[in-house]
């Protein structure tokens, strides 16, 4: 038996492997193009600061406004907390292969486990590349969300009590 393993059949070595692998990497791209378009966002944002007129309805200005800042932060909240499950899902599969791969030659050799230790590794490494870069961009991007409606409130208030003064 030829051991024909290589840095592609880590993550394509069976149907299982694939399929997570694809899922992952998926949901990696994904949150990479969320957080990209939030970065855009923002930097539009710092450029062009988002206004409250005097005519605008103070009850409904300050949601309105944030939306797109809130939109699809929920993707990447999603993608940091299921990823790493994900990968562990692909690092049980890859020891159950080492496993199995035990039984069927009956030894207990580097060569026999290595693949499917390999593959185990390789979807955590997967599950983590997706999860983290997610979870820290959550986390960032609510808080500025979050900040940025608390001073649309704040303006809403002033603009209720007539101590908003437009600046000139």
């Amino acid at each position: 038996m030829t051991n024909a393993f290589s840095f592609t059949t880590l993550f394509t070595g069976d149907f299982m492997t694939l399929f997570i692998s694809l899922v992952l990497v998926l949901g990696s791209i994904m949150s990479w193009a969320i957080i990209i378009e939030k970065i855009r966002l923002w930097r539009f944002q710092k450029r062009n600061p988002v206004e409250i007129k005097n005519g605008d309805n103070p009850s409904v200005i300050a949601d309105k406004l944030i939306r797109p800042f809130d939109r699809n932060l929920w993707f990447l909240s999603m993608v940091s907390y299921v990823a790493p499950f994900i990968g562990l899902f692909g690092t049980i599969w890859g020891v159950m292969d080492s496993f199995a791969s035990i039984g069927v030659n009956q030894s207990v050799s580097i060569g026999v486990i290595a693949p499917g230790l390999a593959t185990a590794l390789g979807t955590t490494a997967l599950g983590l590349i997706a999860a983290v870069p997610a979870a820290i961009a959550y986390q960032y991007f609510s808080k500025k969300s979050d900040d940025l409606y608390d001073v649309l409130t704040e303006k809403c208030k002033e603009m209720k009590t007539g101590k908003f003064y437009k600046n000139k």
